[in-house]
Order: C-alpha cells, then structure tokens, then sequence
C-alpha cells in the first residue's frame, strides 16, 4: 500500500505581524472549548465554600442594606420616589455582573497561564469565557429583585423587554475593558492592584447609591462617557419607571462602549503573539 494514503496534512501556525485582523469566527469554531472554561469558571468559583452559590444573593444584599442605612437613612439621598431598598438593589444587579465579569476577564490570562503556554488556541476565547460566566449569577440574584418588587408592590414597565439590552451594554463595556486590563496583565503584573482601586472608584463614579438626576442637565452628556451610567439608569428605568428613557447619555455609553470593545479586540489580537512568552 502507497504511504500517501497515509499522509497527514501540515498546519503551521506563525505569529502575526502588526494589527492583525480579528478573526472573530474562530470564537465560533472553537465553541466547544468556550462552553467547556464558561462551567469550568461556574464550577470552580464556589467550590469548596461554605456557603457556595448563596454568595449570589449574600453580596448585593449586604451591599444595598449599608447603602440603605448610611445613603438612604442618614444621608438621605434622594431615591426618585422608590424604597431606597429596591431603588439600590436595581442598580446593584447590573453593578455586580460587570464588576464580576470586569475581574474575570482582566484576570483570566495569567490564571490559564499553563494552558496558553501548551495548546494553540484563539485567546479571546479566556476573557470572552470569563464575562459570559457572570450571567448566572445575574440570573439568580434577579429572582431576589423580583421578589423585592412583589414585596413593595412595584409591576415592571412596559419597557421590561429592553433589559436584555443593557444586560448586552454592560457584558460588552465590562469585556471591552477586560480584554484591555488582560492583555496588559501579561505584561505589566501591576493592574491586578490597579484593578480593585479602579472598581471602587467607578462604583461611586456609577448613579448607584443616588440618582442621576443629581448630576446637572448640561453634564448628563458629560456622564454618559461612563457607559455603566447608561446601563443603571436604563434598568431603572425598564423596571421602575424611574428617570429619563433612551436620550444623548445613553446614546453616548453605547458610543463609549463598543470603542472600548472594540479597540480592546484589536490590540489584544495584536499583542497575541506575546502571551505565551511573556505570561
């Protein structure tokens, strides 16, 4: 028998050169592996703890019972008309999925550093795995925000269908951002200490603990360069009633959003070829 039939064709893989194309299709062929490190992620984040999958709940609802005493009691921050309890926790449900899937994704290189350096893969697969991870636990801490409505006797607006929509504005500005801080993880080890300092600063910076409506009507504009601004007042405003619908501030997160995504993917893909040397 000819050794052709036996022949096995050669793949060469080479590093690209300069702004690489981005090649977004490989997302989908390697779809298998991006299910396989998403419940990886889901598995390994509560294992091994007491409490497991009730830090979900626990976090956002500590969370908005000391926003509500020292913000809504003390302080007395005005809430738009709501229970403080209801007006916080909206806004906290949006916050923790980004701030989740914002540490997941900056992080997610160095801590798949073995992978990357054995098995050829498109690396956007790491960080894109790391913020789709985050959707359950929104999914479960929507269920406590649902029954604080039916406790306060609040029926969401007809506007509830858009909520898929700045639920897709906040994965993609907290990806955006992700796959900035993980490309330059590898290289520079100091935005793990950056990381939290930023995310504190940008929850205050974020009309979670006070309306919106406190920022000056000239300024919205202005505010709306923080794309998680667009995301809490558009759930507030799909669930609550609350505040202004669709205008120039969330026209500008949207904008602000897919630039960072965007110009994130393309120097990710550009700094690719470094990862297994430098990580």
């Amino acid at each position: 028998m000819s050794t052709e039939s036996f022949s096995v064709p050669t793949i060469l893989i080479r590093p690209s050169h300069g702004w690489a194309p981005l090649r977004l299709k490989d997302l989908w062929d390697y779809r298998e592996l991006l299910y396989f490190l998403i419940w990886r992620d889901i598995k390994v984040r509560y294992k091994q703890t007491v409490l497991g999958i009730a830090w979900v709940v626990i976090q956002p609802v500590f969370t908005m019972i000391v926003f509500s005493v020292f913000f809504g009691w003390l302080a007395k921050v005005p809430s738009d008309g709501l229970p403080y309890p209801i007006f916080a926790f909206c806004a906290l449900l949006p916050w923790q999925l980004f701030a989740y899937s914002l540490t997941g994704a900056s992080n997610s290189l160095v801590a798949n550093q073995n992978l990357i350096t054995k098995v050829y893969f498109p690396r956007l697969v790491i960080p894109f795995a790391s913020t789709v991870a985050g959707l359950l636990d929104f999914a479960i801490a929507s269920g406590v925000l649902l029954g604080m409505m039916g406790f306060y006797h609040i029926v969401p607006t007809v506007a509830v269908w858009t909520l898929p929509l700045f639920v897709l504005l906040a994965g993609a500005t907290a990806l955006g951002v992700g796959i900035w801080f993980s490309a330059l993880n590898v290289q520079y080890r100091d935005v793990q200490y950056v990381l939290p300092f930023l995310t504190q600063i940008w929850l205050f910076a974020t009309p979670i603990a006070y309306p919106s409506s406190l920022v000056p009507e000239s300024w919205r504009v202005l505010y709306g360069l923080n794309p998680m601004a667009g995301v809490v007042e558009g759930f507030r405003w799909a669930l609550l009633g609350t505040g202004n619908g669709p205008g120039p501030m969330l026209a500008t997160s949207v904008l602000v959003a897919l630039a960072l995504l965007v110009s994130g993917v393309y120097y990710f893909r550009r700094m690719e070829r470094t990862f297994a040397d430098l990580v």
